[in-house]
């Protein structure tokens, strides 16, 4: 059975506790935490954005809450269960975005279209992905469960589960089970 709203948003609240080291208490963060504002107001948002007539105060809402918090998130985005936007001072998420569960984003992020046609331009996470600060995620590219994106990177293809994505434009690094041995980073000898 999908959780109520209410369940949600405490699943939210609890998200940010458990990413956040520097997080004391839920109190603290329902009050001081913009990533947290943000992410509720998209909720309520969403709402209206697939209800009857209501895409306008959709985006009215999505509006202030940008205008608050420093975070713009379209209501027609779909955003998975327990994300956490750290920070959030210009977090970006397009309108045909998805994130799965249990994702991280970090300030200045964005999960921007490359084109102005209709139809699917911004990318898809899967669950557990970490998006760094700054860094953009860019087309419809599908990121992987668990994969990692450095900050400031630029993905502008797909990113494989497990994996790591670092640079400009960025450059996929596999978890260590599915890459050949490297020395220059994989021999233990190295260190000593």
């Amino acid at each position: 059975m999908p959780p109520t709203f209410r369940q949600t948003l405490l699943e939210d609240l609890q998200a940010a506790v458990a990413h956040d080291p520097a997080a004391r208490t839920r109190i603290e963060v329902a009050l001081a935490y913009p990533g947290v504002h943000a992410l509720w107001g998209y909720r309520a948002a969403h709402v209206l954005w697939n209800g009857p007539g209501t895409k306008l105060p959709a985006r009215l809402l999505s509006q202030a809450v940008r205008f608050l918090t420093g975070v713009e998130i379209h209501p027609g985005a779909q955003l998975g269960r327990r994300l956490f936007i750290d920070h959030g001072m210009g977090v970006v998420i397009g309108e045909t975005a998805q994130v799965g569960d249990d994702c991280v984003i970090f300030h200045g992020a964005t999960l921007g279209g490359t084109s102005m046609r209709h139809g699917k331009r911004h990318p898809t996470l899967g669950d557990g992905v970490v998006v760094g600060a700054g860094a953009k995620v860019l087309g419809p590219v599908w990121v992987g469960d668990g994969a990692r994106i450095g900050a400031n990177a630029v993905v502008i293809r797909d990113v494989p589960a497990g994996a790591a994505a670092v640079g400009v434009p960025a450059t996929i690094r596999l978890p260590a089970e599915h890459r050949p041995f490297d020395a220059s980073v994989d021999d233990p000898a190295i260190y000593i």
